[in-house]
């Protein structure tokens, strides 16, 4: 029974750094600049 509770605290952990890892590789790699989106709301500008 512990042995299972410490695979489940392990398996949580390498779900939170893989998803950690995605999380900053997408931010490093977005372009800098500014976005423009144009949608059912309207228009609407960000800077990055």
């Amino acid at each position: 029974m512990r042995q299972n509770l410490l695979y489940l605290i392990i398996g949580a952990l390498v779900v939170v750094i893989i998803a950690l890892g995605i999380y900053i590789y997408r931010e490093q790699t977005r372009p800098k600049g500014v976005e423009l989106k144009i949608d059912d709301k309207g228009i609407s500008i960000q800077q990055n």
